[in-house]
C-alpha cells in the first residue's frame, strides 16, 4: 500500500479551499434569492435586504364552519404548524398560529400583518408578503421587517364534503414554503 504526501506547496492552498467552501456554507443565504420572477403584489420594497431564508415543511389546519353570508359551509383557514429549516434541512425555527408567529430556536419571534396575496397555481396556497410587528426576544427575528412566503406547494383547504354534520370537524393538510425574512438594508 502506497502512501500519497501532498507537497508542502498544495496543503495551503487545501487549507485555503476548505475555509472558503466553509464560509460559503455558513454565508447569508439573501445572495441568491430575486423576486425578479414574483407578482408585483408580493414583492418587498426597495430598502430592504433578505436576512434569512427558509423552507417551511408542515401542516395547515382547516375547519369546517357555516360562511360568513350564511349561504352553505366552507373549510376556514385555522393556522399552520410548521418547522422552518434551513437550505440543508437543519430545523432552525418554527412557524405557527393563530396568531402567525415565525419563532427562531435562539428564543426571538415575530407575528406580522398581512400586506398581500398573489396566485402560485392550482393545488397551491398563494404566495403571500407580511409586514413584521417589533420582534420580541434579541436573536434571528430582531429587526425583520417583512416576510415573503413562495415556491408554495399543497395547503389548499380539503376537498372533502363540509356541511352541516361535519361542522367543528378539523382537518390537517400538508404543505411547504420557503419563508423569506427581510431586513432594512
Amino acid at each position: 500500500m502506497h502512501a500519497f504526501i501532498a507537497p508542502r506547496h498544495t496543503a495551503p492552498s487545501l487549507t485555503v479551499l476548505c475555509a472558503a467552501l466553509l464560509l460559503s456554507a455558513c454565508a447569508p443565504m439573501g445572495a441568491r434569492y430575486s423576486q425578479q420572477q414574483l407578482p408585483n403584489a408580493v414583492q418587498v420594497p426597495d430598502g430592504h435586504q433578505v436576512a434569512m431564508q427558509t423552507v417551511g415543511v408542515g401542516k395547515i389546519a382547516y375547519e369546517c364552519k357555516a360562511k360568513k353570508d350564511s349561504s352553505g359551509h366552507e373549510w376556514a383557514f385555522v393556522g399552520p404548524d410548521a418547522a422552518l429549516n434551513d437550505r440543508s434541512g437543519m430545523q432552525v425555527g418554527t412557524y405557527a398560529g393563530p396568531p402567525a408567529t415565525w419563532a427562531s430556536l435562539d428564543g426571538s419571534k415575530v407575528t406580522a400583518t398581512q400586506v398581500a396575496v398573489a396566485p402560485a397555481g392550482a393545488g397551491n396556497i398563494p404566495y403571500q408578503l407580511v409586514k413584521a410587528n417589533p420582534a420580541t426576544g434579541s436573536g434571528a427575528m430582531q429587526g425583520v421587517s417583512y416576510i415573503q412566503r413562495v415556491a408554495t406547494s399543497g395547503g389548499v383547504a380539503p376537498s372533502s364534503p363540509c356541511g352541516m354534520d361535519t361542522v367543528g370537524a378539523k382537518l390537517w393538510v400538508p404543505y411547504q414554503a420557503d419563508y423569506i425574512f427581510w431586513k432594512a438594508a
